[in-house]
């Protein structure tokens, strides 16, 4: 669908791709914020914007193609295990303030980023359908869209993190959030929708689930750590 530049349905489409990546990107604002936290401070700012830019860029591509992707049986299995384990590793680091500062700050951040990218990719399987349909098939559209919506993500990105430093217990919520996510993904992929339609509550009780086994586990592995430490 053409439509022309700067007009009042162009603006009102572009403003619906805002508000729909903004609304939709919440817990990848959980995710960029639990990555960078444990960066020096002249670093975070680094690696929140590298990693926000370098996953709109990737949700870019993803939304192209989303609804091809999405009917792919085993995908969401897989991004469900992935998150599984990015909330799992990113809750055992979580408190792990005694960490040796001599490793490099270089891989540190690097290392960020790449979890705020594989992360951002898993999660946007879902939400890139709704910023397709928004975008109304305008690939120009599409892309300014989700480049102006950038700055205001690493904005909540950062805000998050400064919030997690004074309450720890939000480190623990947002890995939560990341297993709900991946039980949700689990139910829902093409190849086991079918099962678990015919168990009742499943779509309630597999994201509990996922969330329940992220924090039990992470926070094992975090007292685990602290303990040889």
């Amino acid at each position: 669908m053409e439509l022309a530049l700067f007009s009042g349905v162009w603006w009102a489409a572009l403003g619906s791709i805002v508000l729909a990546n903004i609304v939709l990107s919440g817990d990848n604002a959980v995710v960029i914020a639990m990555a960078a936290r444990k960066l020096p401070d002249n670093q975070r700012s680094k690696a929140i914007f590298w990693g926000s830019a370098a996953a709109i860029v990737l949700r870019i591509v993803l939304t192209l193609v989303a609804v091809q992707l999405l009917a792919l049986p085993y995908l969401k299995i897989i991004g469900a295990l992935l998150l599984l384990y990015i909330g799992v590793q990113l809750l055992a680091e979580g408190d792990d303030d005694g960490e040796d500062d001599s490793k490099p700050v270089k891989d540190g951040m690097m290392a960020a980023v790449r979890t705020i990218l594989i992360a951002d990719l898993v999660m946007s399987l879902d939400n890139v359908i709704a910023v397709a349909a928004a975008a109304k098939g305008n690939t120009t559209l599409l892309i300014i869209g989700l480049a102006v919506s950038i700055p205001l993500i690493i904005f909540g990105s950062t805000l998050l993190m400064k919030v997690m430093d004074r309450f720890p217990i939000i480190i623990t919520l947002g890995a939560a959030l990341l297993g709900f996510l991946a039980g949700e993904m689990f139910v829902t992929d093409p190849s086991t929708a079918a099962f678990f339609a015919k168990l009742e509550g499943s779509h309630t009780w597999a994201p509990v689930l996922g969330a329940v086994i992220v924090v039990v586990i992470g926070t094992w592995l975090a007292r685990r750590h602290k303990a040889v430490a």
